[in-house]
């Protein structure tokens, strides 16, 4: 799904987006609105009203790709929050584009030293 390496962040636009925007409305959406670089390594995630269609917007080194999933039957589970944007991990997106609740997977425990 996203050729790029791990260096890329993962922004998800928060609310709906109106999904007749194309590539030059989406990067000027990240732009101006979250004051984000859109040519950058990092991916921004959109959804529609109806939660029903996903797109994403990234920079592969000569050009913008742009790349949609629209769901046939069920609809995504878009976090809501008070944010406009909010950074996720790949296996977070991984989650969401599955239908899965990225808030209700166990988080990762780190420890330093075994007690």
């Amino acid at each position: 799904m996203m050729p790029k390496g791990p260096e890329g962040r993962i922004y998800l636009a928060m609310g709906a987006t109106d999904m007749r925007k194309a590539i030059n409305g989406l990067s000027i959406l990240v732009q101006q609105k979250f004051g984000l670089n859109p040519l950058g390594a990092d991916y921004f995630v959109f959804c529609n009203r109806r939660r029903t269609l996903v797109k994403m917007l990234y920079w592969d080194r000569n050009g913008f790709c742009l790349w949609q999933k629209r769901l046939e039957k069920h609809r995504f589970r878009w976090p809501r929050t008070e944010e406009e944007v909010l950074q996720i991990e790949r296996r977070q997106l991984s989650w969401l584009l599955a239908g899965l609740d990225i808030r209700q997977a166990h988080e990762e425990l780190r420890y330093e030293r075994i007690v």
